[in-house]
């Protein structure tokens, strides 16, 4: 004998729980629905435009010589004393509003921050391992800087609470070699110790161009660039701090 199948309930058959379910489930298909039809820069933009707000608001900041950043088409490196996870919000946010394509090389640790993972993937991001040489990576900024994108990185690895303590690692400048691209220095203060209304400030430097390095050979071409990249930026660093004393 065959077991006849159990004929399917009607909607006036189904219990009040699982109308609930029902009805839950549906809603959240519609809402992934609508989410999913939005333009994927529309809503890049909307959460940009929300950073960009919500950073200005609770952590005041200004970027000296922005021009430098903002107004140079071409693919470069772009390197960054690490004081916090605000500037690099703020970098990429001031970078998406003014149409330069960047992408942050950021340490694999900051998978464990939800919405800047989100954020830093969005926008082409990628993480790292710290105290890696990954030459995939290398080769794949490399890749980036060629099509005339920007690759953001913080050669320090991890936020800087003492001067003392900050330990610069390599490779920044063999990806900027292998694409021939310049490297730009940028510095911040005011993030170390937030707190609400804190004022941070940032200052942008002048590209440093391979042309500027005095090093016969490749490989010391790109000691000589480690060294004068950093060097740069911690000269930004100084002057901001000469200019807004109190400020670290």
């Amino acid at each position: 004998m065959v077991a006849r199948l159990a004929s399917p309930c009607r909607a006036s058959e189904v219990t009040p729980p699982r109308k609930i379910s029902l009805a839950v489930s549906a809603f959240r298909q519609k809402r992934r629905g609508l989410i999913g039809i939005l333009p994927a820069r529309l809503v890049m933009n909307i959460v940009v435009a929300a950073c960009w707000a919500f950073t200005k608001l609770v952590w005041p900041w200004k970027i000296e010589q922005a021009e430098l950043l903002t107004k140079d088409a071409r693919g470069r490196v772009i390197i960054q004393n690490h004081e916090s996870m605000v500037e690099p919000v703020i970098m990429v946010v001031t970078l998406w509003r003014a149409g330069i394509h960047t992408r942050i090389v950021y340490k694999s640790e900051f998978d464990k921050i939800g919405i800047a993972t989100w954020l830093f993937s969005r926008v082409g991001g990628f993480p790292v391992s710290r105290g890696t040489a990954d030459m995939k990576v290398v080769r794949r900024a490399r890749a980036m800087l060629q099509r005339g994108e920007c690759v953001l990185i913080y050669p320090e690895g991890t936020r800087v609470k003492d001067d003392a303590q900050a330990e610069v690692h390599g490779g920044y400048a063999l990806m900027a070699q292998m694409a021939k691209a310049p490297v730009q220095p940028v510095a911040v203060i005011g993030a170390r110790n937030l707190r609400v209304r804190s004022r941070v400030w940032l200052k942008a430097g002048r590209p440093v161009e391979w042309s500027e390095i005095d090093a016969p050979k490749r490989r010391e071409q790109v000691a000589k660039m480690e060294e004068v990249g950093m060097g740069r930026v911690f000269e930004l660093r100084d002057e901001l701090r000469q200019a807004h004393p109190g400020l670290e």
